[in-house]
């Protein structure tokens, strides 16, 4: 199997990757360490996988795409994980069929955990060994190294999102964590409409350090003058939208969302709340809590952020505004390693770009002018996605900081929901 020559150079050193990449692994081990091991076999819906299912996944992709092209003599740890773990990459085999992940029993959990274990070790024998290679074959193994742990996390996130959506539809509304957080702060950030003359900007990662193929080339795009809100609507906010009756009201939808509404294929409310006796509730990962007003509106669809924006008299940003707000802020704020699992309230001096929720914006996930995937089997890493999809911005409170750039663009369908996925609204000047 070829893997593509035009993967992403400026990897760092080999010990800094090697490092990154232990450090990554272990991370994803640790996200898992409070399940029992009757949770790692579940698979609540279609679209979300179960833990197991991440966690062979993830190693088969350092094992397809690294060992067996580059490691001499190399062995698979089973001859079928090829299949059963392979998610859509054709070019390597026929995947096992996605919604039947949850069917599994076999192997188990223990024989997973063996083959990370196992894998980790070839691949740390692969990188330790690289004096015996010619540099060009040399910065090829570091950048697929690079792009596997960057996949990797984008799997810690869709893990934890994918467990949620089982223990927040399970009636018990089980924990994810024992203890509960305290989101609420005493100094609030007050909604603003930032202004920005637009004109010509630069959009998508330059050719420096890492960034996916869908992120490139950087090319010159045209911005009309806009406003954008300095922070993401609220709970309490949302709340108003349907209390005026905001999901009755066909004036504010899109067709397509206004017919997945009539035909009951999407709630009348975030995905996560609760109508208890006349009182909302929230499932966070620390359980079941009355709504918190105050904390970022989150887990909604794009049809719903688009309702939500035509009935406050706004729109959603399309991503190059998003972008060009984002220039001058510091990526920083609420993500995995902050270890909340759900949007904070926003206050003074806090980014408010960056993590939290990912934001919807209006722009349909596309190629950029002069794209082009990357060669050989990972070129259908991105690239054969760009079709009915939105980019969303930010990243989430599940995100791993090192892991986000302003640059990066995740993508969703518009029903989707179970991401943390929020708005921020802009207006036409």
């Amino acid at each position: 199997m070829q893997v593509s020559r035009s993967l992403p150079s400026d990897q760092g050193s080999a010990t800094e990757l090697l490092n990154y990449f232990v450090s990554v692994r272990a991370k994803t081990l640790d996200l898992c360490s409070s399940l029992e091991v009757e949770d790692f076999g579940v698979q609540p819906m279609a679209d979300a996988s179960p833990p197991k299912w991440h966690l062979a996944h993830t190693t088969w992709f350092f094992e397809a795409f690294l060992l067996k092209v580059f490691k001499e003599n190399f062995q698979p740890f089973h001859e079928s994980f090829g299949y059963l773990f392979n998610s859509y990459y054709i070019r390597v085999g026929q995947p096992f069929p996605r919604s039947d992940r949850g069917n599994l029993s076999r192997p188990t959990v223990r024989e997973i955990m063996d083959y990370r274990s196992e894998t980790d070790g070839k691949v740390i024998d692969l990188i330790t060994d690289l004096g015996r290679v010619d540099q060009e074959t040399r910065q090829e193994i570091l950048s697929v190294l690079r792009v596997g742990t960057e996949h990797e996390q984008q799997h810690q996130e869709l893990l934890i999102t994918d467990l949620k959506y089982n223990f927040g539809n399970n009636p018990l509304y089980p924990a994810y964590r024992a203890d509960k957080v305290e989101h609420l702060i005493e100094d609030p950030l007050e909604q603003d409409y930032e202004f920005h003359e637009g004109g010509l900007f630069e959009l998508g990662a330059g050719d420096d350090g890492f960034a996916f193929d869908n992120e490139r080339p950087k090319h010159r795009t045209y911005i009309e003058p806009f406003l954008i809100s300095n922070k993401t609507v609220t709970n309490r906010e949302f709340l108003q939208f349907i209390e005026d009756d905001g999901y009755k009201r066909h004036e504010f939808w899109l067709s397509e969302g206004w017919a997945l509404l009539q035909q009951k294929r999407l709630e009348t409310h975030p995905l996560y709340w609760r109508n208890i006796e006349g009182v909302w509730f929230e499932y966070r990962l620390d359980g079941l809590f009355p709504l918190a007003l105050e904390l970022p509106v989150t887990h909604i669809s794009a049809y719903e952020a688009m309702a939500f924006a035509n009935w406050s008299q706004a729109r959603l940003p399309t991503e190059a505004e998003w972008e060009l707000a984002s220039a001058k802020r510091v990526i920083a704020g609420n993500f995995l390693e902050k270890g909340l699992f759900h949007p904070k309230q926003p206050s003074l001096g806090e980014a408010n770009f960056f993590g939290n929720s990912w934001e919807w914006t209006s722009s349909a996930y596309s190629q950029y002018p002069g794209f082009r995937p990357l060669d050989g089997a990972l070129g259908e890493y991105n690239g054969k996605f760009m079709s009915s999809q939105l980019v969303l911005r930010g990243g989430s409170c599940l995100t791993p900081e090192r892991h986000i750039r302003r640059t990066y663009r995740n993508f969703f369908y518009p029903p989707d929901q179970w991401q943390f996925t929020g708005l921020r609204l802009a207006k036409d000047i």
